[in-house]
């Protein structure tokens, strides 16, 4: 069962749930508002691969196919410009979260807003097909990871200047 977190403290944690429960989770911004009604308004399955502008650079998708793969294989990354909308359509994949400030950073590239960071998970969290994972700035993340063995994946993620 998936869970919804709530905000304590002025803390923001990653949050997942299913797509058919955004509606909670709109409120947070236009933008996310924006970003839930396309995943809901478009056909995903037929979308082509590669970036799909929502609103230019401030709101675009990324749509992916891939095979998942091992723990041992991922690399951690976070983002300062951007939070990360992952969305799986098809298939399932877990992704490794770390609160923020929790790892090691590695030097920050402003051109792609990537930042590589090194440690140990906090969780591996399995996101089903029809299911999102909300990750904001400085959060550290690590998609893209085998839920028991690599299988194909199709999945949106939606970059949401923030």
């Amino acid at each position: 069962m998936l869970k919804r977190r709530t905000f304590e403290k002025g803390i923001k944690p990653m949050i997942i749930d299913l797509l058919v429960n955004a509606h909670y989770y709109e409120t947070l911004s236009p933008r996310i508002q924006q970003a839930f009604d396309f995943l809901r308004q478009t056909d995903l399955a037929a979308l082509a691969l590669g970036i799909h502008e929502i609103d230019g650079r401030a709101l675009y998708a990324s749509v992916q196919t891939f095979s998942t793969h091992p723990l041992a294989e991922g690399g951690w990354e976070a983002h300062r410009r951007y939070a990360d909308l992952h969305y799986v359509v098809e298939g399932a994949e877990r992704i490794g979260y770390a609160p923020a400030g929790s790892l090691a950073a590695g030097a920050y590239d402003a051109d792609s807003d990537f930042m590589p960071l090194t440690g140990e998970a906090a969780a591996l969290v399995p996101v089903p097909s029809g299911a999102f994972m909300l990750l904001w700035p400085e959060e550290p993340h690590m998609p893209g990871l085998a839920v028991d063995a690599p299988a194909s994946l199709r999945k949106v993620v939606i970059k949401i200047a923030v």
